[in-house]
């Protein structure tokens, strides 16, 4: 599987799909969907922190994209042209419940204080490793939704993905400058509150993960054999990354910034679904018969 996000990233494979899917050729219009259907998706899933809303983005955006193969001229890489079509989607669609549920830093740490602490033994937070985990993956994609739109998808290229600043700045329509000084400024922002209320940044703040967690099975929110972040993966995100993540962090960003590159690649739930759905659309059908 090839990292769309990385420099040295094969394009012609791409191009080469899309002039045969143009042409007519099932095959390939859906070798094309897999070879960017978990790139889209986890971009949607921690866009939105909901693995249903982050399948009907993925969706959503494959139609549009499909149904716009006719336009690709090839004046820009056909990575930049798709997933600046992504992100003008994810950025522009109606908002999602988590969305309207989330909506600021300090609402959404409050929430999270009123959770009881219940402390575990040791035999405990063992056998809740799993359900631990997940609290931390779903807690911290929780913080990403306390940001707007555009700030939380410059955090999602810039830092989850590691994505290379003039890539980024082409997808979102800006110069590498200003990029850069969106991606510092919503770090900046992000990081501050991490500091001043998150126990995994900070020690000297009470709130942790595993403290939470029998509170969050008890109410409904986690689930030990039905989790939804901690899933489906058999890659981290850091592992997409160039540098990667140290593995030990040197400085507080390299914290902050592991903490979210650890979150796993997930697979999604319903894959071969979203292609088969794709495939016999009445409309992606007339297209591919033309």
């Amino acid at each position: 599987m090839d990292n769309p996000f990385q420099i040295n990233y094969p394009d012609q494979i791409d191009i080469d799909l899309v002039k045969m899917a143009i042409g007519g050729d099932k095959k390939a219009l859906q070798h094309l969907i897999l070879r960017h259907q978990v790139f889209i998706y986890n971009l949607a899933l921690k866009m939105t922190k909901s693995v249903e809303d982050a399948e009907d983005l993925t969706q959503e955006v494959f139609m549009k994209v499909i149904t716009a193969l006719t336009k690709f001229e090839g004046k820009s890489q056909f990575r930049t042209w798709l997933y600046r079509i992504t992100v003008n989607h994810f950025l522009n669609t109606k908002k999602r419940k988590s969305e309207l549920i989330i909506t600021d830093f300090d609402n959404y740490f409050n929430s999270i204080d009123k959770i009881p602490d219940y402390e575990l033994s040791n035999q405990e937070q063992l056998e809740l490793t799993e359900s631990i985990e997940e609290i931390r993956i779903s807690c911290t994609a929780g913080m990403l939704l306390c940001l707007d739109r555009e700030q939380r998808m410059i955090y999602i290229l810039g830092e989850m993905f590691d994505i290379d600043h003039n890539l980024g700045a082409e997808i979102l329509g800006i110069t590498p400058g200003n990029f850069r000084i969106r991606l510092m400024r919503v770090r900046q922002d992000l990081y501050n509150w991490m500091n001043a209320r998150c126990g995994l940044v900070n020690k000297g703040n009470p709130c942790r993960c595993a403290k939470k967690t029998r509170a969050y099975i008890e109410a409904g929110y986690v689930d030990p054999n039905n989790l939804k972040f901690n899933s489906r993966h058999k890659k981290k995100i850091y592992d997409l990354s160039l540098a990667k993540a140290a593995a030990i962090s040197s400085t507080v960003e390299d914290l902050h910034k592991a903490i979210f590159q650890d979150h796993p690649l997930q697979e999604p739930l319903a894959a071969g679904k979203i292609v088969d759905e794709i495939l016999n659309n009445n409309l992606i059908k007339l297209i591919l018969n033309a």
